[in-house]
């Protein structure tokens, strides 16, 4: 028998979860017991002050930050410790400081004619490496030049390498390893029977794969230096994200992540402050003051209806978010579709489609590395093979150089359209797939394009409703920001930054259409997303207009189909670019081939596409104009999401014991499992031997 108080709690808690899961809100924010905290006079006076306030020391985050632990908090709670926050708040010497968050990060993997050749045993199942069809990445001509990674040094943000695998160990660099889960320099993950810390582990080796040397496979950049990060096996904090991505940026080149928050289709997050910081200081003083390359997987919610605009880590501009195709060229079922996705690499597909070559745990090999946790190691090797191939690209000289050598052709996607500029762009693959030896042969002659300008244009004076079942169109006429220094005539990353309250978040769709014509969707339907939260100056990101002039009218467009009307109070839009004031440099203009009249003996386009952007008359302002959807449209939709839900009903018609032991686990609910009921505490444990994101107590 359970005290009958207890079993009112436990009652009254079970009931706050279950509406917390329909009514929309937000999951529960949990705090960790480590500060970040910016500190006037350096590291001794950091020290003194832990000290004097009993936190623990440890460690520099960032230049003036640092981390501070304090053993009498909870490692885990629901509340912020106020008290402890205002007594160093206090201090004279802290100029800002923040209780730590813990954040759910989620790997994105599933547990599912050429003349060169390797002694490797798992070569021959490198499909995507030479395809007797040529249907493949193209590595073998950056080989035959003598590419292969020599020089440039890859590290894997996860949950650790195992640096003594034997297809790993000649190419490990400790430089460019560390456990910050630990805090201690040595990578190795962390063992258990299910392998859950494998992860790592299988994207090094699809990097940096030691060639020729009778060991699973090659690494597309098998000369490389390898390191790894572990940083996922445990509480993820912005301090723990911000010392991965910020590690050694003087001597990492390349920083490879496969995952991100919860591919859910409900969540909206990203960076926060210091690991915003961290990425910013890479792009600053990475490389030599050329950049830090990040290549991030876009995420595998497609399943879900997810966007990769709503994660922050793939909607940056200062990541390169790659996607997956099948090695049919179609698209996975796990794929997430945007605006920001930049190129794709081959991954897995349908059950009857071959997967990913690569190291696994315990000195394995496998065959069945998946998702697009597989294609981000595979595009940031290829990247390795162009920085070999040019050392002085910066980190935007690479995007540059994606953008025109990926090929659409053999990709199978319905949205695939040809922007002002000629290039072919889809949300589900980008501008196509990665080509390595286009790749270098292009850097080979590259040269670096001028500083980036950004131009920032308010669209609206004023809040603005979105009507009920209806759509909000905006137009704004911009010239570019012209005849100042921050004028821009020929665009890179494009950025609408919204604030938006709804009742619904998931019944937005949000447009963005250039002066040009090219339409980027900024944000799809997501039927799973209730939240009330909408967006708070959330900037959704396109390079769909890469290389178009800005000058024009753009158009926003909202559609609402919530019974709900909900409300626009800020659109800024950003232009980020060059100008022709600032002198470009000679680069070849290389739009996909099959739209090119004329072709070097490289296969680069040397004449552009005749494609002409279509006339649009400029006006003088803002205009405003709500429109109803269609009755054809609103009605497939509503059909659509009607069938769905009475679907999801059918399945869990009521919460099961079960349900409610994952209930308590994904909610991170501090809970004493030995005062639990015996079935609860079960399906509690079920849940927690598969996930990284709460400890019991």
């Amino acid at each position: 028998m359970h005290p009958p108080s207890l079993l009112l709690l436990l009652a009254t808690v079970l009931v706050l979860l279950v509406s917390r899961g329909t009514s929309g809100e937000e999951k529960p924010k949990l705090y960790s017991n480590q500060w970040a905290v910016e500190v006037v006079g350096g590291e001794e006076e950091a020290k003194k002050l832990a000290q004097s306030h009993g936190f623990s020391y440890k460690g520099k985050i960032l230049s003036g930050i640092y981390l501070f632990e304090h053993r009498a908090v909870f490692k885990r709670s629901l509340r912020q410790n106020l008290q402890r926050h205002q007594r160093l708040r206090r201090e004279p010497t802290v100029r800002w400081l923040e209780q730590q968050e813990i954040k759910r990060r989620i790997k994105r993997d599933f547990r599912q004619k050429r003349t060169i050749e390797f002694s490797d045993p798992e070569w021959s199942a490198m499909w995507y490496l030479h395809n007797p069809n040529n249907l493949d990445m193209n590595v073998i001509p950056a080989w035959e030049k003598g590419y292969t990674g020599q020089g440039v040094v890859v590290t894997i943000l996860d949950d650790g390498i195992e640096r003594d695998h034997p297809d790993l160990e000649e190419n490990y660099d400790p430089d460019a390893s560390y456990d910050v889960n630990a805090d201690d320099p040595d990578p190795m993950p962390r063992y258990n029977p299910s392998n859950e810390n494998r992860h790592g582990t299988r994207c090094a080796g699809e990097v940096s794969s030691v060639a020729n040397n009778d060991v699973c496979g090659v690494g597309i950049a098998y000369h490389s230096r390898i390191g790894g990060v572990r940083m996922l096996d445990g509480d993820v904090t912005d301090a723990v994200e911000a010392k991965s991505i910020g590690l050694r940026p003087e001597h990492i080149d390349v920083y490879s992540a496969s995952w991100g928050p919860d591919d859910d289709g409900r969540t909206v997050d990203g960076p926060a402050s210091l690991a915003k910081a961290a990425f910013e200081t890479g792009i600053r003083e990475g490389r030599g003051g050329k950049g830090s390359i990040f290549v991030w997987a876009s995420g595998n919610g497609g399943r879900d209806e997810d966007s990769c605009n709503c994660d922050g880590y793939t909607n940056s501009i200062y990541t390169m978010s790659v996607s997956s195709a099948s090695e049919r060229g179609n698209i996975p079922w796990y794929l997430e579709k945007c605006s920001s996705t930049l190129a794709t690499t081959y991954s897995s597909g349908s059950g009857a489609e071959r997967q990913i070559v690569s190291t696994d745990l315990r000195h394995r090999c496998t065959e069945s590395h998946t998702g697009t946790s597989a294609s981000a190691p595979l595009a940031a090797a290829i990247v390795a093979l162009t920085l070999e191939a040019n050392p002085n690209l910066s980190w935007r000289d690479l995007q540059h150089i994606v953008v025109r050598t990926a090929r659409p052709d053999n990709l199978h996607a319905d949205d695939f359209t040809t922007n002002a500029a000629g290039y072919k762009v889809s949300h589900a693959f980008g501008f196509g797939l990665m080509d390595a030896g286009a790749m270098v042969n292009l850097a080979e002659r590259w040269q670096n394009v001028p500083p980036q300008r950004v131009c920032s244009v308010p669209g609206m004076n004023r809040p603005t409703s979105i009507p009920a079942s209806n759509r909000l169109v905006l137009h704004k006429t911009t010239d570019g920001c012209k005849d100042t220094n921050k004028e821009v005539t020929r665009l890179e990353h494009v950025q609408a930054r919204l604030t938006i309250t709804t009742m619904r978040r998931g019944e937005l769709q949000i447009y963005l259409i250039s002066p040009s014509g090219t339409r980027s969707t900024l944000l799809d339907h997501r039927s799973r997303d209730d939240s009330a939260s909408g967006f708070n100056g959330w900037e959704f990101m396109t390079t769909h207009t890469w290389d178009e002039n800005p000058e024009g009218t753009w158009t926003l467009e909202i559609n609402n189909m919530d019974r709900h009307a909900g409300m626009l109070k800020e659109w800024t839009l950003v232009l980020r670019g060059t100008s022709e004031s600032q002198g470009h440099p000679s680069n070849p203009h290389t739009p996909h081939p099959q739209l090119c009249t004329q072709t070097d003996s490289n296969g680069v386009c040397i004449e552009g596409s005749t494609h002409q952007a279509p006339q649009v008359t400029p006006s003088a302002s803002t205009t405003i104009k709500q429109e109803s959807t269609s009755t054809a449209t609103s009605t497939a939709v509503k059909t659509e999401r009607k069938s769905t839900a009475v679907k999801t009903e059918a399945v869990t018609p009521s919460p099961s014991t079960a349900t409610l032991g994952r209930l308590f686990c994904n909610e991170g609910v501090e809970v004493n499992k030995l005062s639990l009921p015996v079935a609860l505490s079960n399906a509690l444990s079920d849940c927690l031997s598969q996930t990284l994101f709460v400890n019991f107590w």
